[in-house]
């Protein structure tokens, strides 16, 4: 039992490492869920450790490639484990040392295997292709696994056409069923690929150890993908998670001006009541509480280096227009415009985002950042833009290129605003090196490091002001 209780910590905090948010609490549930479930069966263990740890969706498929390191499905060639935990062997022993009648027997078995859909083949014929075609000596005397080995030699891709011709048996093509058929397939094609990548993480966890390949196995969850880095199927994640987090923020707005403190104190309402009592003011009357739409200006460094960041954050300040009373955006690269009028006819706002790149007139002289002359333009040509009731959003890594700073054209614009913040992508461990001059920036108002969306998140319901 010791060893199982090791095995139970080391994996909660694997899962920790990863990002998944694992209470002290949620991990004696999974314990206590360990003491009421069959061990020898992994899909029970597996469902009774996400119902106690996992809490959102989008950590479930973290969850499931730790728990395939930590609880195995098999161990080296031989033993597997199926669902009713009864030990089992390799399909076949079989292993002809002519690569080619190796890889012409994995096919015709893929293929079959494809065409059933029986989850389990898929499952152990991935261990048998990655056992024969997946090893490789990478050393003297140290052998590793590869899953392109595997793909490249079997090459499932290719038996799409002769699986739709099974499938389909002389139907007519290029219908329905076709269309149904092929995705089918596709489907099953792409689990067998995730099989073989399995297999190889665990043939991997088994040489160099579990705890070095969890740190590889697992992508970070999309909130901790950094804006700058992220690719095109993750930018795209990330924008479906702005609109959400607008609607989060709008009901927190809501519930805060419902439930705000009273108004001012007056006095000379108070002053009357305190005549029953002697002119003890026992009981304070406060005039109502008048809440009021806040305004909102985002000012954003809409440069290379920083557009993909600048681009989530617009985002989500139109997502919130309906919650201020104003909402105004600038845009800049080493001069400023402003840009709201492309978001003002209810047009998409990534189709927007687009005109925004090519019809702003954001460059002034060689296109690198200018922040300091940016900042002076603003002042000059929108004096009215802030006001007592904005609240001011900067955005931006702050890399003047060595370029004059202009503090007091910042330090102007700040001192008339309700509140400001600056959100920088950049890790702050960078601020002040180089060209940076976000020490000096941030010494006018609260420079916030905003990487990803989970800072974004903590930014928007813990530091926005109402």
């Amino acid at each position: 039992m010791p060893g199982l209780i090791d095995r139970h910590v080391e994996f909660v905090g694997a899962l920790r490492a990863a990002g998944l948010p694992v209470s002290m609490a949620e991990s004696l549930d999974a314990t206590r869920a360990m003491a009421t479930v069959d061990l020898t069966n992994r899909e029970q263990l597996r469902a009774g450790y996400a119902a106690a740890l996992v809490k959102r969706p989008a950590h479930r498929a973290a969850f499931d490639r730790l728990f395939d390191l930590w609880w195995p499905s098999a161990t080296g060639d031989g033993t597997t484990y199926d669902a009713d935990g009864e030990a089992d062997e390799e399909l076949t022993d079989v292993q002809p040392e002519d690569l080619d009648a190796l890889r012409d027997m994995l096919r015709d078995a893929l293929r079959d295997a494809l065409l059933s859909g029986d989850d389990e083949a898929i499952r152990r014929l991935a261990r048998q292709a990655v056992s024969g075609l997946g090893r490789a000596d990478t050393q003297p005397g140290r052998q590793s696994w590869f899953t392109y080995r595997v793909l490249r030699a079997l090459s499932p891709e290719t038996l799409l056409a002769s699986l739709l011709e099974a499938v389909l048996q002389g139907e007519e093509r290029g219908g329905l069923a076709e269309k149904v058929a092929r995705q089918m397939l596709t489907e099953r094609i792409r689990q067998f690929e995730e099989a073989v990548e399995a297999e190889v993480r665990r043939r991997l966890a088994e040489d160099r150890g579990v705890e070095q390949i969890s740190k590889t196995a697992v992508k970070p969850l999309i909130e901790q993908v950094d804006f700058l880095r992220a690719s095109r199927d993750e930018i795209a994640e990330l924008r479906r998670k702005v609109f959400p987090l607008a609607r989060r923020l709008a009901t927190r707005l809501t519930a805060k001006r419902r439930l705000g403190r009273a108004g001012r104190l007056d006095v000379r309402r108070t002053v009357r009541a305190s005549l029953s009592s002697g002119g003890v003011p026992l009981t304070t009357i406060h005039k109502p509480h008048r809440p009021h739409k806040p305004e909102l200006v985002v000012l954003c460094d809409v440069s290379g280096s920083v557009a993909a960041f600048a681009h989530f954050t617009v985002l989500l300040a139109f997502a919130l227009r309906e919650q201020f009373a104003k909402v105004r955006v600038f845009a800049f690269v080493d001069t400023c415009d402003e840009v709201t009028r492309f978001f003002e006819h209810g047009d998409d706002v990534v189709d927007a985002l687009a005109r925004l790149s090519k019809e702003a007139e954001v460059v002034w002289f060689d296109g690198h950042s200018d922040y300091g002359h940016s900042f002076e333009v603003f002042a000059q040509k929108w004096p009215d833009a802030i006001t007592p009731k904005t609240s001011l959003l900067i955005l931006g890594d702050a890399r003047n290129n060595y370029r004059a700073q202009s503090l007091p054209a910042l330090r102007s614009i700040v001192r008339h605003a309700r509140h400001a913040f600056w959100l920088n992508p950049e890790p702050m461990q960078y601020w002040g090196s180089g060209d940076s001059a976000a020490r000096a920036y941030g010494d006018i108002l609260p420079m916030i490091e905003c990487r990803n969306a989970g800072q974004l998140q903590e930014f928007v319901e813990g530091i926005l002001p109402v």
